[in-house]
């Protein structure tokens, strides 16, 4: 699969160099391929084209942006119809006391947002609830027997279909937590996780697992 990444900091860097182990092809798309202030990683695998190139060459493209870049970084992506549009980002800012938050409330949500900006694509939520570190490892994210699990949302089930094997093919468990609309739960579920990261020595070796319990014997 091409995958184009728009954002080449940990986030995007993190993932393409797994999806590249996994055997996908990476484009990354930049303002400058060829300098500038921020360039891609290189690897095997991986080019790096101006931003609406690599979406037009991309079967899903990946958003590894920081969040207050989206607007600029939408208007720059070109034709999106029918384009399968991952979100990473999370909507963070620092508040009045300076503790970290969500930026929107609870009637909306960063991926809404981006969907809006994008009214023909295909947006699905993904990638957002844990730190880069744990994207590192292709096929084996590291947490022995225990496949961490990978929440995922989105309005189009073709999209999702898609999604969950570029999670599945990292090593995660695919979880479809329904619509869009339930990324007003995702993105509150990546601060949790920021916020016990940093309330733990800012420790990101952790994930988020699914325990299945068996039906109980019925009389």
């Amino acid at each position: 699969m091409n995958v184009a990444i728009i954002g080449a900091g940990n986030v995007g860097s993190a993932l393409g160099r797994s999806w590249a182990k996994a055997g996908h092809t990476i484009i990354y798309g930049v303002r400058n391929p060829h300098g500038g202030k921020t360039q891609p990683p290189s690897f095997a695998g991986a080019s790096s084209r101006l931003i609406p190139d690599a979406v037009r060459a991309g079967d899903v493209v990946v958003l590894a942006t920081p969040w207050n870049a989206i607007k600029d970084v939408a208007s720059q992506l070109g034709d999106t119809k029918g384009r399968i549009i991952v979100d990473c980002t999370n909507p963070l800012a620092l508040n009045s006391e300076g503790s970290l938050g969500l930026e929107l409330g609870s009637t909306t949500s960063g991926a809404e947002e981006i969907q809006k900006l994008l009214p023909a694509a295909h947006v699905v939520k993904a990638f957002n609830t844990y730190g880069w570190e744990n994207f590192g490892n292709s096929a084996y994210p590291g947490y022995g027997d225990l496949r961490p699990v990978m929440f995922h949302c989105g309005d189009s089930d073709e999209a999702k279909e898609v999604v969950a094997k570029l999670a599945a093919d990292l090593g995660f468990e695919p979880v479809d937590t329904g619509g869009l609309g339930m990324a007003r739960s995702l993105e509150p579920l990546a601060l949790l996780w920021i916020r016990l990261a940093i309330r733990e020595g800012r420790n990101p070796n952790f994930v988020w697992g699914r325990l299945r319990r068996e039906s109980p014997a019925t009389d």
